[in-house]
């Protein structure tokens, strides 16, 4: 049904994520992240907005992503048809696959990254993932969305794919938080969002707004 990619890059302190899958509103429903937290995907055949929730406050209360997968998936009765991601904000990551998630499924948790996906055309499509999301890009938008064709090139969703969304977050810009929420062909649209985004004539004034290293950033008054 979903695959998706959560990744830290320790040199700029940036977090991305991406999603993609064969129903609707990937971004809405699985991709959750804030710069003084981390990262979460939650998905599967019956996806927790709790989980994904949930993990994000422990893990901005301080938890590491082991810990907060293992508090938050340990109690629920119906863990086996959900599929759960998390990066904490040191670059430590966790997964989980529940053992009714419809196959392919599984999860790859590294340090600085992890990717999960259910509903797959085989392991390929993971492997596919990893092995892009470890190449050299100019930026992590650039990364994140080659990481998304590597995964439908290799066979990506089962029944195709018809939602995408790219989540990017730094220290020193303001969020980047883009979705494709239904479309025929998902990952064309979203690069060329992407695009349309950074051309944007508002995209002058994200350097006036507030991000973590500047609290308090604003539009200064002219001293002319």
């Amino acid at each position: 049904m979903t695959f998706s990619i959560l990744m830290y890059d320790r040199e700029t302190g940036c977090y991305a994520a991406a999603a993609a899958t064969g129903s609707l509103c990937v971004g809405g429903w699985v991709l959750r992240g804030d710069i003084e937290s981390g990262l979460v995907a939650s998905q599967g055949t019956a996806p927790s907005t709790f989980w994904r929730d949930d993990v994000l406050r422990r893990m901005y209360d301080g938890a590491l992503a082991h810990a907060a997968v293992d508090q938050v998936t340990g109690g629920d009765a119906g863990r086996g048809h959900r599929q759960l991601l998390a990066l904490d904000r040191n670059g430590g990551t966790a997964g989980f696959t529940g053992a009714q998630s419809v196959g392919y499924a599984d999860h790859i948790a590294e340090q600085d990254l992890a990717i999960a996906g259910n509903m797959l055309a085989g392991r390929q499509v993971l492997t596919a993932m990893k092995e892009t999301a470890r190449g050299e890009f100019a930026t992590p938008s650039d990364r994140m969305l080659a990481v998304l064709d590597a995964a439908a090139a290799a066979g990506g969703d089962a029944r195709g794919l018809l939602s995408a969304a790219l989540l990017v977050l730094s220290p020193d810009r303001p969020p980047l938080d883009l979705r494709i929420d239904h479309s025929d062909d998902p990952l064309p649209a979203l690069r060329a969002l992407c695009l349309r985004a950074h051309r944007a004539p508002y995209y002058d004034w994200l350097t006036e707004v507030p991000v973590l290293k500047d609290r308090h950033r604003a539009v200064l008054p002219d001293a002319s």
